[in-house]
């Protein structure tokens, strides 16, 4: 019984620092509230979440692995951003994030596409369009993730009632 109630409070604790990995990019938040979803899984015997709806947050899961690598690039793409801004943003968000903690996390991808795209000798109203889409990219694919990591701390809560 006691075994139980930790690895409950473990998956939760997971799924939550989960939610905490979309904000701060150094953690892998989807997979680690996938994780915390199938340690629960386990310590309920998969009765009240069964294995199917786990396989299925898996291939949410993945799904939205990839889409968070696609969506910068989506979003940087449609507004005509070159490889310079789109590497520019990459290294800004980590860059910004060891320098400037959460704000970094979105001023970096921002002034790096910036930078990037000023670098390719873009004039700067056309490089700050560039800018603005990976941004939007970037916010685009982390609210679909903390979407993701909600929706599985909403099964998993109903499950235990």
């Amino acid at each position: 019984m006691i075994q139980e109630v930790l690895l409950i409070l473990l998956a939760f604790i997971l799924v939550l620092s989960g939610a905490v990995g979309v904000i701060m990019p150094l953690l892998p938040g989807v997979p680690m509230a996938w994780f915390g979803m199938l340690i629960f899984g386990f310590a309920t015997d998969f009765i009240s979440l069964s294995q199917e709806t786990i396989l299925i947050f898996l291939g949410l899961t993945i799904l939205t692995m990839v889409l968070d690598l696609v969506a910068p690039i989506i979003g940087a793409k449609r507004y005509r951003a070159s490889k310079y801004g789109m590497g520019g943003a990459m290294l800004g968000l980590f860059l910004g994030f060891m320098m400037l903690g959460p704000i970094g996390i979105v001023a970096g991808p921002f002034i790096g596409a910036l930078l990037g795209e000023m670098l390719l000798g873009k004039e700067p109203e056309e490089a700050m369009q560039s800018a603005k889409g990976a941004i939007i990219g970037f916010l685009a694919g982390g609210i679909i993730k903390l979407s993701l990591i909600l929706v599985m701390l909403g099964f998993m809560l109903f499950s235990l009632f």
